[in-house]
């Protein structure tokens, strides 16, 4: 079925005009709304992705062209071995490329065009993209004489393919590696010489594609992280938890398991572990897994679902008999950490670096006296997602490359550090507290997509 495009613009600037309200100040709370409940078949799911694709491709990828100076882009890949943003440029239900599978993006004076430069046909990458190698009696290999003619027929300015043209620093969060070192070889011999010269490292378009987010988008990650609070509620309470019977080892795998049942996919393994007091570490040994009274739970867990991902840590509390808090070090320090949250969202501000809030987040924390270690990263359709990266767990004076990358707007983050104190109910011991939620940026400002717990879960 046909959509209006006014529909998708009025659509688009409702969903702006809606996160521009809610950002005169900082979205505490986590929606009661069950997203948990309303998770899509997995027919929908592709028919949501593939129509998000559409507008990501006509609105947002020739913008992110133009800024990076590249007419043309090429992205090439085999089967199984697949480019990291290939992916995120074909429609659903691909699972993967088909042999070799080339995708082609034209900037030129006829408007923007999408091309699919492959044997299988359009099947491969679906029906967004044009087939350029229609003669299905010439083999696979010829693949690469109809991308070198039709480059000699548009005869672009900058070529720009999936490799990096620095040996500096390896940064993980651009994904923009993704050419093999044999496809690079066979594309620039197939290649004139006056073409060669003009091709250009697209790692920042890589970078700029994957990190920006669609008005969909952005209203999408407000369900994600609504499924994914949901399943934090769930396992930490005793629904799942029984003090002194359970163990890590058993949520982590309830998670897993329950992650599975309800279709949808983990990016990586949920961590779940015990923060102990001195007395009963002393007591249960340092190799006990089983919950118990009066211990600290954190969980890292983290959902794939609709082309987005999430990346969240909470914290819980399991209450020994006829206590209805934590002790009170505790909460201080869990309110230090709602703290660095509101530090940090407030200094996402337009065009500023990476490295330059990190500066300024650890300078205002440890002015307030807390004693803070900032790795946000991006997330997007990955977990560890391009973009702006905010330090990392060994980098706090400065990350090279992502740190250095300025903040766009539309763009969404796993604001991720842990706060660090003595907790004297635990004889002073130094406690480390790690938090992690979905925090969004657009030109209104920066928020949490659904809110973040004042305090921790209890589990009585």
């Amino acid at each position: 079925m046909a959509v209006d495009k006014r529909l998708l613009a009025l659509i688009s600037y409702t969903i702006l005009a809606f996160y521009a309200n809610i950002f005169g100040q900082i979205h505490w709370d986590m929606a009661q709304a069950r997203d948990i409940d309303n998770i899509l078949s997995v027919k929908d799911q592709a028919r949501v992705f593939n129509e998000n694709l559409q507008f990501r491709l006509d609105s947002i990828l020739p913008k992110i062209m133009r800024r990076e100076g590249i007419d043309l882009w090429v992205v090439m890949n085999l089967e199984y071995n697949e480019d990291p943003v290939y992916m995120t440029l074909v429609s659903k239900p691909a699972f993967n490329a088909r042999r070799l599978s080339i995708l082609v993006f034209h900037d030129g004076p006829k408007g923007f065009k999408k091309y699919n430069v492959c044997w299988w046909g359009q099947w491969t990458c679906g029906p967004l993209y044009e087939d350029l190698f229609t003669d299905r009696t010439k083999g696979g290999n010829h693949q690469f004489t109809v991308l070198a003619e039709f480059i000699e027929k548009v005869n672009p300015k900058k070529i720009g393919i999936n490799y990096a043209d620095h040996w500096e620093y390896h940064d993980s969060f651009s994904h923009g590696f993704g050419i093999s070192a044999h496809l690079k070889e066979k594309f620039e011999r197939s290649l004139k010489q006056k073409h060669r010269k003009r091709i250009t490292s697209a790692e920042y378009l890589c970078l700029g594609w994957l990190e920006t987010r669609s008005p969909r988008e952005l209203s999408l990650y407000h369900h994600l992280c609504g499924i994914g609070h949901d399943l934090i509620a769930e396992f930490f309470s005793n629904k799942v938890i029984v003090p002194d019977v359970t163990t890590t080892d058993d949520v982590k795998w309830w998670i897993r398991q329950r992650i599975t049942d309800l279709g949808l996919r983990t990016w990586f393994h949920p961590t779940f572990y015990v923060i102990r007091s001195p007395k009963d570490s002393v007591l249960y040994g340092t190799e006990d897994t089983v919950i118990r009274r009066g211990d600290v739970l954190h969980c890292d867990v983290g959902l794939s679902y609709l082309g987005i991902s999430s990346d969240m840590q909470h914290n819980a509390y399991v209450c020994r008999i006829g206590e209805k808090m934590p002790p009170k070090g505790l909460i201080t320090l869990y309110n230090k950490g709602n703290r660095v949250q509101e530090i940090m969202l407030t200094e996402f501000q337009k065009g500023k670096k990476g490295n330059d809030i990190l500066k300024s987040c650890l300078e205002k924390s440890k002015s307030e006296g807390i004693n803070a270690k900032i790795y946000t990263h991006p997330v997007g359709f990955y977990g560890h997602g391009a973009g702006m990266t905010v330090g990392m767990w060994d980098k706090q004076d400065g990350v090279p490359g992502t740190g250095e990358h300025p903040l766009y707007p539309n763009t969404v983050y796993a604001i991720e550090f842990g706060v660090k104190a003595s907790v004297p109910e635990w004889d002073n011991k130094e406690v480390y507290l790690g938090f992690e939620d979905q925090g969004v940026f657009t030109e209104s400002g920066a928020n949490f997509v659904d809110g973040y717990p004042r305090q921790f879960y209890l589990i009585k």
